[in-house]
């Protein structure tokens, strides 16, 4: 059980509020210019609680390594992971500002052995915060005495410790894990296996105030050297009813077989892992591509660019899987491998503009700004083009909801940035509509699985109960299978079609209702056939942000109340008891008084005229005498977004 302390450690926001994951790490990619300074606004306090950033170049040049820098140590001293190198400093005395939700990063910013900010370099970077049980950040002198120790503030047990002598080059980068236990070390810098020696650590395993070190030079030498340790720990427990863990620092041992699973307790949006034997450490994370299919890798030890197509690690609702393609490298039989996890986002969002954007382009104006991290998005033409669905998981890959093929390459239409939300659609001369969606607590959810042909569960971490899904084959032409609470998992319809909703049985999802954990999936070929790959969206109502429900239609107008103070900037709707569209309406094509702007989901026609089919309403939105929005007697479901 975690100490009272430790139960505080997710108090230190504003007013008292939680912390959540996103207050103490991210991972951001930027690209680099030698013009103007890049401001990285990434919610991490660092000139008001401290902490690490470390960046690194992912092309451009394979000899441009990693720059840590730390606000213990200052503005302009950088450290190479990769090297065995002092400290040094940034270039033509550049510094850079570290700010309360981020940090800048000067103009042609780079040290002798990497870039920060240079023309034409793509970039991802690390932000750390320092936060009880999870970072702490400290120097020490060297003094060469066995037995020394070293305070801390990270206010419990550190699981993984890194030590680097800052003022003398030639002193490699010694790391405690606690897998591999206080007697064993290893190299951050090269590829090594774990090495047992006591002058490391003094066979002293670290508390929660201290860390202890042997007499060896490389992390205590006699010649006063300074040094820096980033202490980790995955003790700490936040969120919103502080109770969750955000990191976790364990092993395991690979067994060579496709499928093998490492469970962390959690989604992750970071990994680092190293075999205990002569191989490289794998960083990967989710800001750059992170997908079920490709997963790009950087090694700390090198200073290699990211490797975008090699290791195969598909995410999972609690940790990472391993296909026949990672079996090589991280998962070989027999061997041990140790690994420090942090979890995805994790923060319940309190506006629907937070998790929701609608962008209308034009051809001769095509880049667009979502303003959050996209998870999925759904685009087509005005003028009458397929519905494209990408998302983050799976890449530059789409599925069409007005068809049922199985997924293909995206077009030239979908050149896209997910961390941004900057995209270019192609030089067509029609106006698009993209409709933007961020997976978070209690509104959305998405998650990729393969089917087994068996009736199971899959977990998922929307953190509600889903009132609306739609689950599709990413691998053969099979619909899209949609489900609706207002009917239950028994009566089903599908999103690529107009068809009424229907009796299915046990087919797709058991005749079970998803639960705030999991959802279960039937054995038809649609949602689970054995060996192929499916995707789900899921959502649920989240107040005054999202609503999922349903109304009986009157035939003469009604207000369908979300619990929303300005009513709905989107609305996906679909008459259950009839053949009739998924039409979507949204605040940017227009819902006014007399006037709505239709498309359909289900099929590829251009946008209709305006109707009077909804109308805005302050509590959610309005639907008047129209039988394809309010037919007497029919049930209608919905999605309704602030």
């Amino acid at each position: 059980m975690p100490s009272n302390k430790l139960l505080q450690a997710a108090a230190g926001s504003a007013g008292g509020d939680n912390l959540f994951v996103e207050d103490v790490f991210s991972t951001y990619v930027y690209t680099g210019n030698t013009s103007n300074p890049i401001t990285i606004n990434n919610g991490i306090d660092f000139s008001g609680e401290g902490g690490l950033f470390w960046a690194k170049a992912r092309s451009g040049s394979s000899t441009q390594g990693h720059a840590l820098l730390d606000t213990v140590r200052g503005t302009s001293q950088a450290l190479a992971s990769e090297t065995s190198n002092a400290s040094v400093a940034l270039n033509s005395s550049k510094a850079v500002t570290y700010n309360n939700n981020g940090i800048t990063i000067p103009a042609d910013t780079t040290m002798s052995t990497a870039v920060l900010n240079y023309s034409g370099f793509e970039m991802a970077s690390w932000s750390f915060r320092k936060a009880e049980g999870f970072f702490d950040v400290v120097t020490y002198t060297g003094n060469g005495t066995s037995g020394r120790t070293v305070a801390h503030s990270l206010g419990s047990v550190p699981k993984m410790v890194i030590v680097k002598n800052i003022s003398l080059s030639g002193y490699n980068w010694q790391v405690y894990h606690t897998s591999t236990g206080n007697t064993d070390y290893l190299n951050l810098n090269d590829a090594d296996a774990t090495a047992s020696f006591i002058g490391a650590w003094n066979n002293t395993s670290p508390t929660s105030t201290h860390f202890t070190l042997g007499n060896w030079a490389q992390t205590n030498d006699a010649a006063g050297s300074t040094y820096v340790a980033y202490l980790f720990g995955d003790d700490a427990v936040f969120g919103e009813d502080g109770d969750e863990q955000i990191c976790k620092i364990g092993s395991y041992t690979g067994n060579g077989t496709v499928g093998r699973t490492v469970d962390f307790g959690f989604e992750p949006q970071w990994v680092l892992i190293k075999p205990n034997t002569n191989d490289d450490w794998y960083l990967f994370d989710t800001m750059r591509e992170w997908t079920t299919d490709i997963s790009e890798r950087l090694r700390p030890n090198t200073s290699d660019e990211g490797n975008r197509a090699f290791y195969y690690i598909p995410l999972n609702a609690t940790g990472i899987t391993f296909n026949a393609s990672s079996g090589g490298a991280l998962n070989v039989n027999g061997r041990e491998y140790i690994y420090m996890a942090i979890r995805r986002p994790m923060k319940v969002p309190e506006a629907g503009t937070e998790v929701f954007s609608t962008v209308f382009r034009t051809a001769t104006a095509p880049t667009f700004y979502t303003g959050f991290v996209t998870d999925m998005q759904i685009y087509t033409y005005l003028n009458g083009f397929q519905k494209s669905l990408t998302d983050r998981l799976r890449g530059q890959q789409e599925l069409l909801t007005n068809a049922n093929n199985a997924e293909s390459a995206t077009g030239t239409q979908a050149t896209y940035d997910w961390m941004t939300g900057v995209g270019d659609q192609d030089s067509a001369s029609s106006n698009t509509i993209a409709w933007n969606f961020k997976r978070a607590p209690k509104f959305m959810d998405v998650i990729a699985y393969s089917g087994t042909n068996s009736a199971h569960t899959e977990v998922h971490n929307l953190n509600a109960v889903p009132q609306l899904m739609f689950v599709k084959d990413r691998d053969a032409a099979n619909s899209w299978v949609a489900y609706s609470a207002a009917t239950g998992p028994s009566i089903c319809g599908f999103l690529n079609s107009t068809s009424d909703f229907f009796n299915v049985g046990t087919a797709y999802f058991n005749s079970t209702n998803p639960t705030s954990s999991v959802v279960t999936i039937g054995s038809n070929g649609s949602v689970n056939a054995s060996g192929r790959n499916y995707i789900a969206y899921l959502f649920a109502t989240l107040e005054g942000v999202s609503k999922v429900g349903s109304y009986e239609g009157n035939g003469s107008g009604q207000n369908i109340d979300c619990g929303f103070s300005n009513g709905a900037r989107f609305v996906l709707l679909k008459d259950v008891d009839d053949s009739a569209h998924w039409n979507v309406y949204d605040t940017t094509r227009g819902i006014s008084t007399g006037t709505s702007y239709q498309l359909s989901l289900n099929n590829s026609d251009a946008q209709s005229g305006a109707t009077d089919q909804i109308e805005p309403y302050s509590g959610g939105f309005k639907v008047k005498t129209n039988a394809g929005t309010n037919a007497s007697g029919h049930t209608f479901i919905f999605l309704a977004i602030a």
